[in-house]
């Protein structure tokens, strides 16, 4: 089986409530449903039933939430950060109704069920920033698209389990950039970010599709598919400026697709500073 190194581990990422801030990890173990504890709760709207999602709610960015006790099956204990400094338990009674006063809506923070179907809304005018929906789908617009999409069953993700991402494709993408685009990983929230080895350039992860990622001693990713970006990928964050630009590069040359979204083939704990590589 043909093989080469592509990198190796340089950031770990888990985001434990939907569509907030995560936490930075030294190590995180996965399996076939994904990262331990990642995605692990939502909220939903009481009154049409649907998952918020920042495509439409930009101010959930302003939370995050981290794991005080490891997550077991994503059952540990999560503490969420409200965007006044004050923290709430996930399982704590109040937790929903302090959010709700928060973002200012009324939401329910819930845990991710085996067998529930859950859809997650967007707004179609801005869903891809500036970038009009016919550039990426041409048999859509804003009006005719969707303002839902299905997660997968008994989950929250988006469409799957794990994202990567390689430090030379952002590379590439601050080439193709306007002067003061900031281009961060952050933006793009993976769960694997791989640096990548200076060889390698342009849309690296173009050249995974149909292979395999082995990722430190025993984690295989499989099904590998060039993710889709968004606005999300626009939003302020943290210290991170609101920024059109970023969305609008990735669009106009490679389809608005940077990283990739994929399966996990064979379950292992990954480590910073594993070594990445790509085998047939």
């Amino acid at each position: 089986m043909a093989k080469y190194q592509v990198g190796v581990v340089r950031e770990l990422w888990r985001y434990p409530v939907k569509s907030m801030l995560g936490e930075r990890l030294d190590q995180f173990f996965a399996t076939e449903g994904g990262v331990a504890g990642d995605r692990a709760w939502a909220l939903r709207d009481p009154r049409s039933g649907n998952i918020l999602s920042a495509k439409k709610w930009p101010r959930l960015l302003d939370f995050q939430a981290r794991y005080q006790t490891p997550p077991d099956g994503g059952t540990g204990e999560i503490l969420i950060r409200l965007p006044d400094g004050r923290t709430t338990g996930a399982d704590d009674p109040h937790a929903s109704s302090a959010i709700s006063d928060a973002l200012g809506h009324q939401v329910r923070l819930e845990r991710a069920q085996a067998g529930v179907k859950s859809k997650a809304e967007i707004d179609t005018s801005t869903i891809f920033g500036d970038v009009p929906v016919e550039q990426i789908f041409p048999n859509w617009t804003a009006a005719t698209m969707p303002n839902v999409f299905k997660l997968p069953l008994g989950t929250f993700f988006d469409s799957a389990v794990v994202h990567v991402l390689a430090s030379g494709t952002l590379e590439h993408i601050r080439g193709l950039s306007p002067k003061g685009t900031v281009v961060d990983p952050r933006r793009y929230r993976p769960n694997i970010f791989i640096e990548t080895l200076p060889e390698l350039t342009g849309f690296i992860e173009d050249a995974w599709g149909g292979r395999i990622l082995e990722v430190g001693e025993a984690l295989r990713i499989v099904a590998i598919e060039p993710a889709l970006r968004c606005v999300m990928t626009t939003h302020r964050q943290g210290d991170l400026p609101r920024d059109l630009g970023v969305l609008r590069t990735s669009a106009q040359h490679h389809a608005a697709k940077v990283g990739v979204f994929a399966s996990i083939g064979s379950a292992g704990t990954v480590r910073l500073g594993d070594p990445v590589f790509i085998a047939d």
